[in-house]
């Protein structure tokens, strides 16, 4: 069981009004995927809200990639090390960058809602902060698949669902 979980969240975006309650659904994300893969000690993750053109500077600066994404995960840790933070004794995990324009647009095509859009991203990307990978096929990837889909179920947005927001 993860002691304490710190989730800075920061929105650098104008472009989507961030939903009610998406706040707490990330800092429920991010606990919910400690908590599955038995993280031990304190945590320190960093979120931000960003809009496709500066997602698509990151991805062109760090993994060379000339677009945008839906979303980006810059670890600090390897092989279940990592820095800590020497005022808290937290290990500082790293940083998830979510395109909000992306992520209006993908739970447009699933079929579901911003906020599950936006948990999916967060689940996902806490998991390659983990050192989970899903660039190679194969069992590596069914399994990242099964543990995103495992933390949303326990969040109850389990994939397929309705959900209606005030904007409906």
């Amino acid at each position: 069981m993860p002691d304490k979980v710190k989730v800075i969240i920061t929105n650098d975006q104008k472009s989507v009004k961030i939903p009610t309650g998406v706040r707490m659904l990330v800092r429920r994300c991010c606990n919910a995927v400690l908590v599955n893969e038995r993280f031990e000690g304190s945590a320190e993750i960093s979120v931000t809200f960003v809009d496709d053109v500066k997602i698509h500077e990151l991805n062109l600066k760090y993994r060379n990639i000339d677009r945008s994404t839906d979303v980006l995960s810059f670890p600090l840790g390897e092989n279940g090390v990592y820095d800590v933070n020497r005022d808290t004794g937290a290990k500082m995990l790293g940083d998830i960058v979510i395109s909000m324009e992306h992520a209006v647009a993908q739970a447009g095509i699933y079929g579901h809602s911003l906020q599950r859009e936006i948990a999916f991203l967060t689940v996902h990307s806490m998991l390659h902060l983990l050192g989970y990978d899903h660039e190679t096929e194969g069992i590596e990837r069914v399994r990242m698949r099964e543990k995103e889909e495992a933390a949303l179920t326990q969040l109850g947005l389990k994939r397929n669902d309705s959900y209606y927001t005030e904007d409906n």
